[in-house]
C-alpha cells in the first residue's frame, strides 16, 4: 500500500504530515511511503533525511496523488479552502484521505470528497478517549499553540513577567488572566508560571478548578449555572446568550486588574464566545495585551481582528492564527506521530475486524466512505 505526502500549500502552513523518524514504523507494517519534493523543508526535514529513511521523492504532485492510496495531510481542503479545488480535481474514487478538514464548518468540501468515492477521516473528531489520546491532533497543536501565546504576550508587554528584586527597588510580577482551561489553557498556565507571572484562569467547568490550581494558579469563580458545559465527546458545549451575557458582566473587573489576558474559547463546528466586549477592553489599563487564541475562527474579544494586532485605548489586541506552524519543527514532530499512530490503528482494525468495523476511533472519524457522508452528526446537519 502506497502513502502519499504532499506539500501543504496553504499560506503560512510550514508544518508536514509526516516527519522522517515516522517513517520507519510505517514501513515495517508495509507501507512504501511518497513525498513530495520540498514537503518537509519549511519544517526543518529536507528530502535527503526522508529518503534515508527509504522514503521516494516525487516531484511533480498529480503525480504523487496519481500513485498513492492513501494521502496524508495537515490540512485538507477543507481546512484550507483557497487550495481545495486543486485538491478535490487530484483526489480520485477509493482514495483515501486524512488529516484536518474542519469537517463541522466546510460541509460544502465534506459533500465534495463523499460525491467523488473519497474515504475521508478528519483528525478533529478523534474522541477524547484515553486510547485515543496518542492520535488527538487538536490536543498536540493545543499545547503548542499555549506555549507560544504566552512567549508573544511576554514579548509585547511594557512589564516583565517575573518578581524581580533590584538595586532600583522591587519590580512587581505581571498579572495573567487565561480564560479556557482546555489543553491550550493549561499550557499558557504552566509557561506564565514558569516565567513568574501571578495567574488567574476562568472555565465554564468547575472541574478543572483542580487543574488549574495544581499548576499554580488561581482559579476565577463566578456565579454562574452552566447546562451541561461539556459534551460527551470531551470537548466544550455551546451555552445560550443570556449565560454568556451575565459571564461578561461578571468577567469585566476580573479582566481589568489583569496585564495580559489570554482567551482560549472554542466550540467545534461553531463561532467562538464572545467573552471580552469592547466595554472590558476599555477598562484596561493602557499597556495591557489581549491574546486571543480563537481569532483564526473569529475570536472571543469583539476588537479581535485575526492575523493583526490592533491597538485599542493603549491595549494591544494580538489575533494570531495557526501558531503551532511557528514552531513547525515540533508542531511536525507532534502531528506526525499522531497522525501515523491513526493510520496504524486503521488498517490493524481493519486487519482484524469480522464485518464492518465498531472500532469508536474509526467511526467517529471517519467523515465520507462510499460516496456518502457517513458521519452521524454531519449527516444530520448537512440534512438541516
Amino acid at each position: 500500500m502506497i502513502v502519499g505526502v504532499p506539500k501543504e500549500r496553504f499560506p503560512g502552513e510550514t508544518r508536514v504530515a509526516l516527519v522522517p523518524a515516522a517513517l520507519a514504523k510505517l514501513r515495517k507494517s508495509g507501507l512504501d511511503i511518497l513525498i513530495e519534493a520540498g514537503a518537509g523543508a519549511a519544517s526543518g526535514y529536507p528530502d535527503a533525511a526522508y529518503v534515508a529513511e527509504g522514503a521516494e521523492i516525487v516531484g511533480a504532485r498529480d503525480v504523487l496523488y496519481d500513485r498513492a492510496e492513501i494521502i496524508l495531510r495537515v490540512r485538507t481542503g477543507g481546512a484550507e479552502p483557497t487550495q481545495a479545488a486543486d485538491e478535490l480535481a487530484l483526489l480520485r474514487a477509493g482514495q483515501r484521505l486524512i488529516g484536518m478538514m474542519e469537517p463541522l464548518g466546510e460541509a460544502q468540501f465534506v459533500q465534495a470528497i463523499a460525491e467523488r468515492g473519497v474515504e475521508a477521516f478528519a483528525l478533529e473528531l478523534i474522541p477524547r478517549i484515553s486510547r485515543a489520546q496518542s492520535m488527538d491532533v487538536l490536543s498536540s497543536m493545543a499545547t503548542l499553540a499555549g506555549y507560544k501565546a504566552v512567549l508573544l504576550a511576554a514579548n509585547n508587554l511594557q512589564k516583565i513577567y517575573p518578581l524581580m528584586m533590584t538595586a532600583a527597588g522591587t519590580l512587581t510580577a505581571a498579572r495573567v488572566l487565561v480564560v479556557g482551561v482546555g489543553v491550550a489553557g493549561l499550557q499558557a498556565i504552566a509557561t506564565s508560571r514558569r516565567l513568574g507571572a501571578i495567574v488567574e484562569a476562568y472555565d465554564i467547568r468547575p472541574a478543572v478548578k483542580e487543574q488549574v490550581q495544581s499548576l499554580g494558579a488561581k482559579f476565577v469563580e463566578l456565579e454562574l449555572e452552566a447546562q451541561r458545559a461539556e459534551s460527551e465527546g470531551g470537548y466544550a458545549q455551546a451555552q445560550g446568550e443570556a449565560f454568556y451575557q451575565r459571564q461578561r458582566q461578571l468577567m469585566a473587573e476580573v479582566v481589568a486588574r489583569n496585564d495580559v489576558v489570554m482567551t482560549t474559547a472554542s466550540v467545534p463546528g461553531k463561532a467562538p464566545p464572545t467573552l471580552i466586549t469592547a466595554e472590558m477592553v476599555h477598562g484596561m489599563a493602557p499597556g495591557s495585551i489581549i491574546v486571543d487564541l480563537a481569532a483564526e475562527r473569529g475570536g472571543n474579544c469583539a476588537l479581535t481582528q485575526p492575523g493583526q494586532t490592533v491597538e485599542v485605548n493603549g491595549v494591544k489586541i494580538m489575533g494570531p492564527v495557526n501558531l503551532p506552524a511557528t514552531v513547525p519543527f515540533h508542531a511536525s514532530q507532534m502531528y506526525s506521530r499522531n497522525i501515523a499512530t491513526f493510520l496504524l490503528h486503521l488498517l490493524k482494525d481493519e486487519r482484524d475486524a469480522d464485518g464492518p468495523t465498531t472500532d469508536e476511533i474509526v467511526l467517529e472519524t471517519r467523515v465520507t466512505q462510499g460516496g456518502q457522508v457517513v458521519h452521524p452528526r454531519l449527516s444530520v446537519e448537512m440534512a438541516d
